[in-house]
């Protein structure tokens, strides 16, 4: 669908084989991003790991430091007080066993959900419809906690999961073509350093191999890692 005209002609400007510094490739996606809607600018980064492996699995979150351009909705096990705390920070649904019930017919209208410690045993019995939606609450990442509006502002406030796919892969949406371009290389530096951070023990050679930049319907376009590492 995106190789029509317009995604010819933006790729007519881009060096499929060169690497460019962060501020240039920002301003090409920029450029280029030229849909009817305000397209998410996303980055691909190649890793020297094999996530079949656990030692290998990277994963975490990130808060970028100018919000993606989109807001999440946000779904919280809770009761009582801690219930009306995540209502107080904005969460859209909020529930015990009730919202167990309804995730179990069908209706999930979120795309980050957190839990209490003490719902877990609710929770649990959701495995397999969270899990593969990659909805599951966890300690690690900061989704099952006793602290839920804390948790649910900065899911709202511009934190993003990410996680390593079967080929070393990790997708990320780093923000809107309307940002900045000093937002969005913000936002990708500060993505780049979080995923260094969260280098596993059992990462071997190269660890960062690639990163490329693209708009939802544009060409990707590689970076020059030195340039992202700052």
């Amino acid at each position: 669908m995106a190789k029509g005209k317009r995604f010819t002609k933006a790729a007519e400007g881009i060096d499929r084989n060169a690497f460019y510094a962060l501020g240039d490739a920002v301003k090409m996606i920029k450029a280029n991003a030229n849909a009817k809607f305000d397209e998410t600018v996303e980055v691909a980064l190649n890793l020297g790991v094999d996530p079949k492996h656990a030692d290998q699995m990277v994963r975490g979150v990130v808060s970028l430091p100018n919000g993606t351009g989109k807001t999440l909705r946000v779904a919280v096990f809770a009761k009582d007080a801690k219930a009306d705390e995540a209502k107080a920070a904005g969460a859209d649904v909020v529930g015990a066993e009730d919202l167990m019930e309804a995730i179990q017919k069908g209706e999930i209208n979120f795309e980050r959900c957190i839990a209490t410690p003490d719902m877990m045993a609710v929770v649990g019995r959701l495995g397999k419809v969270l899990g593969p939606r990659g909805l599951m609450p966890n300690p690690k990442l900061g989704t099952v906690t006793p602290n839920v509006a804390e948790a649910v502002k900065a899911a709202k406030g511009g934190q993003i999961e990410f996680r390593v796919e079967k080929a070393g892969i990790i997708h990320a949406g780093v923000g809107k073509a309307s940002f900045s371009e000093d937002a969005l290389a913000e936002n990708i530096r500060t993505l780049v350093d979080a995923i260094n951070k969260a280098k596993p023990t059992g990462a071997k050679g190269t660890y960062l191999k690639r990163v490329s930049i693209s708009s939802t319907m544009g060409p990707g376009v590689k970076v020059d890692l030195a340039s992202v590492a700052g």
